[in-house]
């Protein structure tokens, strides 16, 4: 008979089975956290705990989920102005940030490809960088002429769409009916026109992308959407419709004309193969999207994720120092609403 002490009662299995557990998970016995006593150790504590926090949402933020703001009415009545939008960054595969944080100093990084789920979809509700106009290198590149508006000035600005086209899809809208590849388009159920009468075809947008072309935002196309290893025939008559985008892939400007002669990079080319894949970005806001349609295509480095709950929404015109009003103005019925 195996005897216990008097003041120690028989072990229970719970309390065997923790005991075993905690020398596997601590062999070298617990580690005693030392609580902070003097005010100095505890303002150093305090610190401390609120830079591991912002570390923790940097890194949740750079590769999983962020928030952005909806400002304009592009996506209504899908995603309305004062949507504060929860962003999956996680699911078209994470990167590393392209600038430092709120600045818009460039840096290095990196993309982790074998880690995403998909890549955008027909449908997909996507939020990207903002390409520039389709004369621009760049957002911020400055055009002679042409007012660029304060909000497409910065180089991180993102913007939200629904992506409509994918890498080698031909893409035409026909009395502002999308056709895809021939074929009519899936309907958003929120999508929204100013006027149900579409704009004639002669009556040309001289702002439609790409630069030339006799189309308008109605009737527009068709056109194919560049994928990677596609190869294009250049020549004098289509070389403005592709310049900026085949300069954008070098990051500067190449390609050139003179005398008749098109080069890249001072030498003379009949032809280009894309390096990147490409998509095409339409609002659900037909009539009032500034999109695909006037300032080009969206490579795939410049997809930051999918949009895929709005967080709550207010009126966004009403000012911070109007606080309780601004809270009065919450949307209850876009609290944590799944927008697709």
């Amino acid at each position: 008979m195996t005897l216990q002490p008097e003041n120690e009662s028989p072990k229970t299995g719970f309390q065997k089975f923790k005991s075993i557990a905690d020398k596997i998970l601590h062999p070298f016995g617990k580690k005693v956290k030392k609580v902070p006593e003097t005010f100095f150790e505890k303002v150093f504590e305090f610190f401390r705990s609120l830079f591991s926090a912002a570390i923790a949402a940097l890194f949740i933020i750079t590769f999983f989920i962020q928030n952005t703001r909806i400002p304009t009415g592009s996506m209504e009545d899908t995603i309305l102005v004062g949507d504060f939008i929860l962003v999956n960054k996680f699911v078209y595969g994470p990167s590393s940030p392209k600038y430092i944080p709120f600045t818009e100093i460039e840096i290095p990084y990196f993309t982790m490809p074998l880690l995403k789920f998909k890549d955008p979809h027909h449908g997909d509700i996507v939020v990207f960088e903002y390409p520039g106009d389709k004369e621009q290198l760049r957002a911020d590149e400055p055009i002679p002429g042409l007012p660029i508006p304060e909000e497409q000035i910065a180089m991180n600005v993102n913007y939200v769409k629904r992506c409509i086209g994918l890498p080698g899809d031909t893409i035409e809208v026909r009395d502002k009916v999308v056709f895809v590849n021939g074929k009519e388009f899936w309907i958003p159920p929120y999508i929204k026109y100013l006027s149900p009468y579409p704009l004639p075809k002669d009556r040309v947008n001289t702002q439609i992308f790409p630069k030339g072309k006799q189309w308008n935002e109605d009737n527009y196309g068709p056109l194919v959407i560049p994928k990677r290893g596609m190869t294009i025939q250049l020549n004098l008559e289509n070389v403005e419709e592709w310049r900026t985008i085949i300069d954008r892939e070098f990051a500067e400007r190449v390609v050139a004309v003179k005398d008749g002669i098109i080069t890249l990079k001072g030498k003379e080319i009949y032809s280009y193969t894309f390096q990147k894949d490409y998509y095409f970005m339409m609002g659900d806001n037909r009539d009032d999207s500034a999109d695909s349609r006037f300032w080009g295509f969206v490579s795939r480095d410049m997809v930051v994720g999918e949009a895929f709950m709005a967080l709550f929404s207010w009126d966004r015109d009403i000012p911070f120092s109007e606080l309780f009003r601004l809270i009065g103005s919450i949307r209850t019925d876009r609290i944590l609403k799944l927008i697709h």
